[in-house]
């Protein structure tokens, strides 16, 4: 199954310094070109963190592993256009994209999880993907809880603050 990130996501693991956890989880994954604008943007407002994407992004690097796709028919677009306007245009695109792609979406962006559960899109996040990080044996429960407290250091607003609370061991 394809995956498409909103920018939450990728922003919790760059800015910690470990994007390479998405890419070993999940080999490839896409991101709408208003994700990427977003990036751009946050570049420009010093979110330096971003700075390292630029060379995992394809087309940008031909080894890239984030992937970039636009809004592409009639109906991603209609569905684009008819989202609550509260949403961010890469919410938005991804959640169009995703929706009509059948594609696995990525984020921590509340009104967009809603808006994902209302569309019967299958969605995760940063604890999801630190939880199967742990499950795949990428990294130990404790590394993934430090890495989730630098992010919460960072700013990410975390619904917990302990992995192991989630954890079926």
């Amino acid at each position: 199954m394809s995956i498409i990130a909103n920018t939450t996501v990728i922003s919790n693991f760059a800015c910690i310094g470990q994007s390479d956890i998405l890419r070993q989880l999940h080999k490839e994954i896409y991101i709408s070109a208003e994700v990427y604008e977003e990036i751009q943007t946050g570049l420009d407002e010093g979110y330096l963190f971003y700075t390292s994407l630029n060379d995992q992004i394809y087309p940008f690097s031909h080894l890239g592993w984030i992937k970039l796709t636009s809004l592409s028919d009639d109906k991603e677009f209609r569905l684009f256009g008819k989202l609550p306007s509260r949403l961010h245009k890469g919410e938005s695109s991804c959640l169009s994209i995703a929706y009509h792609r059948k594609w696995l979406f990525l984020t921590d962006d509340r009104d967009a999880r809603i808006q994902a559960e209302h569309l019967g899109i299958r969605f995760s996040g940063t604890i999801g993907c630190l939880i199967l990080a742990i499950e795949h044996r990428i990294c130990t429960s404790e590394q993934a809880n430090n890495w989730l407290n630098q992010m919460i250091k960072k700013g990410y607003h975390s619904p917990v603050n302990d992995l192991m609370l989630l954890l079926n061991l």
